[in-house]
């Protein structure tokens, strides 16, 4: 997958909202956000009327950006959903919100979606007793995420569940921050996902 590796923060500016990609620093005053509520480049103060495919793209991009993933697998997401039972745009948010890094992070284990892909890549979880180092792997109803014995001790997963030990989890997870441990308890219904996305301008926009 190509990856970014320019300064995120652009990306939240570029949306004109917090996709929340730095951790913690998106709830300070630190926030591009908060400092320079604007769209990147000299021509980014200025006001664009966007058409109806600039804004399915747009949603599309959003998307993207809040799960970290790129064109490719978000295509071959989209025909997952497109040959699932259910509505498309509800479906296609479901698989992602299930990857591996989404339910780490979801659990507070990882201050970031980033930092909970890296945490994934590095071998720091198991699921179902598993070794498992994939972020995009989609978990399953009944499915037991844990933190690997060995990386118990990891200074970072253990800032983040002090950080985050007060902070509710997703209704469809269950968090035991003693065996440093979440169960998928039912996969997410639209109502459990709570961040601003129209998934029916991506539907729309693939449907052309």
């Amino acid at each position: 997958m190509a990856r970014y590796k320019d300064e995120q923060c652009r990306i939240c500016r570029r949306e004109g909202q917090k996709l929340f990609l730095k951790g913690a620093r998106c709830y300070t005053d630190k926030c591009s956000i908060s400092r320079r509520n604007y769209a990147p480049g000299q021509n980014g103060q200025k006001k664009k009327k966007l058409s109806e495919y600039g804004t399915q793209l747009r949603e599309k991009q959003k998307t993207k950006a809040f799960y970290g993933v790129g064109e490719k697998q978000f295509r071959k997401y989209f025909d997952m959903a497109s040959n699932t039972k259910g509505k498309t745009g509800e479906v296609l948010l479901q698989i992602l919100e299930t990857r591996l890094d989404n339910v780490v992070y979801r659990l507070g284990y990882g201050s970031s979606r980033t930092q909970a892909r890296m945490l994934v890549t590095h071998g720091a979880f198991e699921v179902n007793g598993q070794k498992v180092d994939i972020p995009s792997y989609l978990v399953k109803a009944g499915d037991v995420v844990a933190v690997r014995e060995i990386r118990k001790d990891n200074g970072t997963i253990k800032l983040n569940v002090e950080a985050n030990s007060a902070r509710p989890v997703a209704e469809w997870l269950e968090r035991d921050n003693e065996k440093l441990s979440g169960k998928v308890v039912r996969l997410p219904a639209r109502s459990d996902i709570d961040l601003p996305v129209e998934e029916h301008l991506i539907v729309e926009l693939y449907s052309k």
